[in-house]
């Protein structure tokens, strides 16, 4: 499958997209954590750029392979932290909107807002919708990954 463009944007959506990411990282999250939340959303977007990227920043950042290759189960591992499990379980629900599935539960929104402060969770659910919106741009042109990454 080859891709359909070459993946460049205009300087304006750059700027644009530069200052969601600053956003992001300056809601006090750790990386590792926003790490996880990127490559669970791309996942289940089935977007191999993002999954390609992801585990390659995750793993220069120090990441281990262990983690890396498991959050596709995160429920039925003992690695991660109960702050990192509510986290992808927030990011799950918020990515799997299609087919009558019911989003983000009460149960799930107090979970996380017991791990993280409202600063926190924004950031969380803006990585969860940048990546998103990503993935859904990578699977349209069918950006394959390592090409740009």
């Amino acid at each position: 499958m080859e891709a359909r463009m070459n993946g460049s944007a205009s300087p304006d959506v750059i700027t644009a997209i530069q200052h969601l990411y600053k956003a992001i990282h300056a809601g006090g999250v750790d990386n590792h954590l926003l790490s996880l939340v990127h490559l669970r959303t791309s996942q289940i977007n089935g977007c191999s750029p993002c999954v390609f990227a992801s585990i390659e920043s995750a793993r220069k950042a120090g990441e281990t392979d262990e983690r890396l290759h498991n959050v596709v189960a995160w429920r039925d591992t003992p690695f991660y932290t109960e702050e990192e499990r509510a986290a992808l379980a927030l990011t799950e629900a918020a990515t799997r909107l299609q087919d009558g599935a019911p989003g983000v539960t009460d149960e799930i929104w107090d979970d996380a807002a017991d791990h993280f402060s409202e600063k926190q969770l924004n950031a969380i659910i803006l990585e969860i919708a940048m990546t998103n919106f990503f993935n859904r741009i990578n699977r349209a042109i069918r950006q394959q990954a390592g090409k740009v990454w």
